[in-house]
């Protein structure tokens, strides 16, 4: 059994993107495939520049109560100014399948700003994901083992050649690249001193190797005997056996389903991932599968990606709001427990009905009332079968019975019935 063509086309802009906009679902599978997949000139990202927030205040060299908290309120000015600005690009992007890749990878990769403390830098990186997220993983791979911000959230400075700190080795093989049980201790201490003497301050954009720091005798790694440095580490990592099935396996667990693929499926998505670690070629031939259509691969949207689909579906950007709204949006996130480069851990969010608390749930709704408040909803107003015609904006063909009878009892107000119908489990659950 499959789903139907439409239901198809919206599983593509719900896996690949943030949900279908407004005649998302007219074109054909293989035509919206191409454009995700291939994205033209993309003036919504042109209209929202990565913005310059400057380096992190600095603390004077005996800060007092009053210069503590202006220094805070300063950082988390900044944090808040990068989150929104990312929310804003992924809500007006014309190209949403290079957003949802650099989200995917944002969890992937994870680094939290509440460590790093220099919002600059996670923007750094966001970049640093967006330029690479759709193409090799190999380059991915290598520009994050030496990112900036990568390296303070993994105590990369205190990595130093007669003391190495394994925290960078051991989650790049752990949670990275290969997995759990396919690397011993050893490995973690011997890939430690291979990543020896790069560092990173809060205010510079890049990292630097101090060779005095490094490390520059021979390690066992996996097996092998050489001089690795981060480098040829990442080659050697990547080069296992065991790295492609589960960085295939990890696209598919966020972007398809939470059940592992079949042997056959998972064989022939690794070959198509294949020794240049393409992931446009992956994501194309994973849309090819029969699992892909299956109707029993559902997933439930993480809070920031139901929030970017609504706000796409509705014509709401946060760039618009007001300075009030746009807090509140990031507190409505904060209580449905993800905001944009806050991860709770290197091993990034939750996944599934974690999503789908009673505290989550009220705080979905507030936001869509926040979201709804905000949009031009005449067309539902002035529609006959009002619940039909939200429906129809948010590319949900059908609701159910149970959920018909709650949007009917709201229908009169076209705010309050978008923001029902945006909580309601056809939406938040990608079927």
């Amino acid at each position: 059994m499959v789903i139907s063509e439409r239901a198809a086309l919206r599983r593509l802009h719900d896996r690949f993107g943030f949900g279908p906009r407004r005649g998302d679902l007219d074109a054909g599978f293989a035509e919206s495939l191409a454009r995700l997949l291939t994205p033209g000139p993309d003036p919504g990202a042109q209209a929202t520049p990565v913005p310059q927030l400057g380096p992190p205040p600095r603390q004077p060299s005996k800060p007092d109560t009053a210069s503590k908290k202006q220094a805070a309120q300063q950082l988390q000015r900044q944090a808040t100014q990068a989150a929104l600005w990312w929310l804003d690009r992924m809500v007006a992007t014309n190209a949403p399948s290079t957003e949802r890749l650099t989200w995917f990878w944002h969890g992937h990769f994870a680094t939290s700003e509440q460590k790093v403390r220099s919002p600059q830098l996670m923007l750094t990186q966001n970049e640093t994901l967006r330029t690479f997220g759709m193409g090799s993983f190999t380059r991915l791979a290598h520009a994050m083992i030496v990112d900036p911000a990568m390296l303070l959230w993994l105590d990369g400075n205190s990595n130093k050649a007669g003391k190495p700190n394994e925290n960078l080795a051991r989650e790049f093989m752990e949670l990275f690249t290969l997995g759990v049980g396919h690397y011993s201790e050893t490995d973690v201490r011997e890939a430690a001193r291979a990543l020896t003497g790069w560092t990173a301050t809060r205010d510079t954009p890049t990292a630097r190797l101090v060779s005095r720091w490094h490390d520059d005798t021979a390690k066992h790694i996996l097996g092998q005997t050489a001089d690795f440095d981060a480098a040829s580490f990442v080659d050697l990592v990547l080069g296992r056996p065991e790295s492609a099935p589960f960085v295939v396996g990890r696209v598919w667990f966020r972007l398809v389903s939470a059940t592992a693929p079949p042997d056959d499926v998972l064989t022939r998505l690794v070959a198509a991932y294949g020794p240049n670690r393409d992931i446009r070629s992956l994501l194309s031939a994973i849309a090819g599968e029969a699992a892909f259509h299956d109707p029993a691969s559902s997933l439930v949207k993480q809070p920031v990606e139901w929030l970017v689909g609504l706000m796409r579906a509705l014509g709401v950007r946060p760039g618009a709001l007001d300075d009030k709204a746009g807090t509140q949006l990031l507190a409505g996130l904060r209580g449905m427990g993800q905001v944009p480069f806050e991860p709770p851990s290197v091993g990034g969010w939750a996944s599934g009905s974690a999503w789908l608390t009673t505290s989550a749930g009220l705080a979905r709704l507030h936001l869509a009332q926040l979201v709804a408040g905000h949009a031009d909803l005449r067309a539902v107003s002035t529609a006959m079968n009002r619940p039909a015609a939200v429906g129809e904006i948010l590319g949900v063909d059908a609701w159910s019975d149970r959920t018909r009878a709650g949007l009917d009892g709201v229908a009169n107000d076209a705010r309050q019935l978008a923001a029902v119908a945006a909580c309601a489990p056809e939406y938040v659950v990608s079927g």
